[in-house]
């Protein structure tokens, strides 16, 4: 009977020790400070990861105890901050590998700096390729643009072949000024098009009258040098694109939502195809093309090559344009510019000639939208100035009232300047308030000069729009313009939505400091806000059992530090689809 009694012990703690033991996980983060997103439990200490899933939100450390089997690696955190991986929804990624690999020249301004930089490129390329990157001076040019008014300018920075000739020998170059005014050729592009020695039109000559590899814009030797420049090869292209998914891994980013182009999106499925794929990329294509996928069997969510459902690489919503931007006064007001008192702005196109549009035919613009609309995708267009958002918002006014319906997912991108009666309308219409948070501490330098004071009060007015009940959708416009590059990195959007100052910390109070919103708010937009205008919410964008596996560990805790410490931030981990991407080591 005693050994009896002992058997039934023995069976029933063990059944009890089985019922208390969980399907073992893949990856374990614990010890950490994870912040979820979700509301009704928004404090965790860890994670456990199998698969791509999350599948346990852990309250202590010692619940993960359950969950480790013989193959889980278990991860210390000691502390650090975890959010949802960052979504950013706004990226020109067929531009971003150029700006790593080709010649980066925004902030050089001398010869010193245009050393560096070549020397820098030409160990990664290959013998006989192409440096066709430029934009020198752009930085010198605002900071003088910036210097008390009638301050002598220092004459403008002319650079010639024989600085760079020594290091580039075997790599033909043609750079460019920001302005795209001056163009410099090295001896290796200028024999490559038989110009070594001429004499033409616009060509700036020595004292002993060589060409100094300088030629003006409208000069015939440029089109000579263009006609025989080498397109960058197909592993050139690849490795571009290897290039900027490491930024984005070590930059935190799980997901992109780009703006498509054609030629890109073909190299993702290759990059996808060759598991090299290790952000998600959301295709944004030209609104033009709403009737060209439909015809072909394609709608949001489907992948560009299988059809089929994809959550790594998949159609989103498609990408219009109503006005310029306010770097080169392009953007619609109601009322001209200040410093151009003729100027309103213009209407623009930016992948299509179509005179109607460029003539602001709202019907063509509205037709568009339908189209796509009718094929499953929601728009997401381009509107900067007063009169730019006003317009869009009336468009989407005309199509709501006809669906009868609002328009989930459909987005205003940049919304940067926007007029007091039209805050409230976002929440109207549920539309999207697509920006870009850094754009304020670059753009500050010059806005109140183009615009005045009164109209400034609405730019970037991210409480406002909050305040209005708008959905905030944060994105960083990589890789900038002809005039900045922007950061991809989240701690200098944060930073900039936050704080309202520049990468300094000017002006100490910040730029309408009014407009300031919190970091809880910061990073809603950058993560479950950027799920949601994807249509994808309930899969990924928070940390919950069930959702994809997508997390981002940072080494300060955001919610925590001081404001003026957002950007001493960096990113330790990030995970996606339950796989680590990057780890600083």
């Amino acid at each position: 009977m005693r050994m009896a009694a002992v058997f039934m012990v023995s069976i029933l703690c063990f059944v009890l020790l089985s019922s208390c033991a969980k399907t073992p996980g893949d990856l374990i983060l614990t010890n950490g400070e994870v912040y979820t997103m979700e509301p009704s439990h928004p404090w965790a200490s860890g994670i456990v990861i199998t698969g791509n899933k999350i599948t346990a939100v852990l309250d202590n450390a010692e619940d993960a105890d359950t969950y480790i089997g013989p193959n889980t690696r278990v991860v210390d955190l000691e502390g650090k901050f975890v959010v949802p991986g960052f979504i950013d929804g706004h990226v020109h990624f067929n531009g971003v590998g150029a700006l790593i690999n080709d010649a980066n020249l925004l902030t050089v301004s001398d010869d010193e700096g245009l050393r560096a930089e070549m020397e820098r490129v030409v160990k990664i390329l290959d013998d006989g390729e192409w440096i066709t990157g430029g934009l020198w001076g752009a930085y010198e040019e605002w900071a003088l643009g910036a210097a008390e008014a009638g301050a002598k300018k220092k004459q403008r920075w002319e650079p010639n072949r024989w600085t760079i000739d020594d290091i580039t020998s075997k790599t033909p170059c043609l750079l460019y000024s920001y302005d795209r005014e001056l163009f410099l050729a090295n001896t290796a592009a200028l024999k490559a098009a038989g110009l070594e020695n001429a004499r033409l039109t616009g060509m700036k000559l020595d004292r002993r009258g060589r060409p100094t590899g300088l030629i003006y814009r409208g000069s015939p030797a440029l089109e000579k040098i263009r006609s025989v420049i080498k397109d960058k090869s197909h592993t050139r292209l690849l490795n571009e694109n290897r290039a900027a998914l490491k930024r984005l891994a070590e930059s935190g980013i799980v997901e992109v939502q780009d703006i498509e182009r054609p030629e890109q999106t073909a190299r993702f499925i290759e990059l996808q195809e060759n598991g090299e794929l290790t952000c998600r990329v959301w295709l944004r294509p030209d609104l033009s093309r709403g009737a060209e996928l439909k015809e072909q069997g394609f709608t949001m969510g489907l992948h560009p090559k299988t059809k089929q459902p994809d959550q790594w690489l998949r159609y989103g919503a498609l990408k219009g344009y109503i006005d310029g931007i306010m770097g080169t006064h392009g953007a619609l007001f109601f009322e001209p510019y200040d410093d151009q008192p003729d100027n309103y702005g213009h209407y623009r196109r930016h992948t299509s000639d179509d005179p109607e549009l460029k003539a602001g035919n709202m019907d063509k613009l509205y037709n568009l939208i339908k189209i796509g609309y009718d094929a499953g995708f929601a728009a997401n267009v381009h509107a900067i100035g007063t009169k730019g958002v006003a317009l869009m918002l009336d468009t989407y006014e005309r199509l709501m009232e006809e669906l009868g319906t609002d328009l989930r997912g459909f987005r205003i991108i940049h919304a940067q300047v926007i007029r007091q009666e039209d805050f409230p309308r976002f929440q109207k219409l549920n539309v999207i308030a697509e920006v870009n948070p850094y754009h304020i501490s670059d753009d500050m330098r010059w806005m109140e000069q183009r615009i005045g004071h009164e109209r400034c009060k609405g730019a970037y007015a991210f409480k406002s729009l909050l305040d209005n009940g708008a959905i905030l959708s944060f994105g960083s416009d990589w890789p900038g313009t002809s005039a900045a590059e922007y950061y991809v990195h989240p701690k200098y959007l944060i930073h900039a939505a936050v704080n309202r100052t520049t990468v300094k910390g000017t002006p100490e109070e910040g730029w309408f400091p009014e407009q300031k919103i919190s970091v809880h708010e910061a990073l809603k937009a950058y993560t479950i806000n950027n799920a949601y205008a994807a249509f994808e919410d309930d899969i990924r964008g928070s940390i919950k059992e069930g959702k994809l596996a997508d997390i981002t560990v940072c080494n300060l805790n955001l919610m925590k530090i001081d404001p003026a410490d957002i950007l001493k931030m960096n990113v330790d981990m990030t995970i996606v689809d339950g796989k680590i991407v990057f780890e600083r080591k």
